[in-house]
């Protein structure tokens, strides 16, 4: 296994929207296990593959404490969204900032697993949240987006304070 590099914000390359997978067999079951390793190393609870600079319709997921329940989707799609609520994200690509965000407070999704098997799943709560928070990821958005110019401002001016700190 081994530990991606994941992109920041505003990496031009996370404006990339993710082609399907159309491939089921080693290298993607390999793909799987390396976003999954980056995901707890960073630490985080999803991750997307437009974040490490693979173009292809790949999620993974694990919101338990234990880090034990990981989730792959591929080729994952949205099938029914209900309700709205707030919630505080954060997110890999853009270290250290969390905001609130509107999404739906219901999903239900069909998407394959990384050996090929199709399945659906039904979802609420910080599941739905990431599950939206990602799929945006490989539709070439990120979530700072859906705030405002001001607050999406303020936000850019402290990413780029921090990069010259870390130079």
């Amino acid at each position: 296994m081994a530990i991606l590099n994941i992109l920041h914000y505003p990496d031009d390359r996370l404006y990339t929207v993710a082609k399907p997978v159309t491939v089921f067999d080693d290298r993607l079951q390999q793909l799987v296990c390396d976003m999954s390793e980056t995901m707890y190393a960073a630490p985080g609870i999803g991750l997307a593959a437009t974040q490490v600079n693979i173009h292809q319709r790949i999620v993974v997921i694990d919101i338990s404490e234990e880090k034990n329940s990981l989730i792959a989707l591929i080729n994952p799609e949205i099938t029914m969204m209900d309700g709205k609520t707030m919630w505080e994200e954060g997110c890999l690509s853009v270290p250290g900032i969390y905001e609130e965000v509107e999404r739906a407070e219901r999903v239900s999704i069909r998407a394959f697993d990384s050996k090929g098997q199709a399945f659906e799943l039904a979802a609420d709560g910080l599941l739905a949240i990431c599950i939206q928070h990602e799929l945006d990821h490989l539709d070439g958005k990120v979530f700072v987006e859906k705030l405002s110019k001001l607050k999406l401002s303020r936000i850019v001016q402290k990413l780029k304070k921090n990069q010259r700190k870390t130079m």
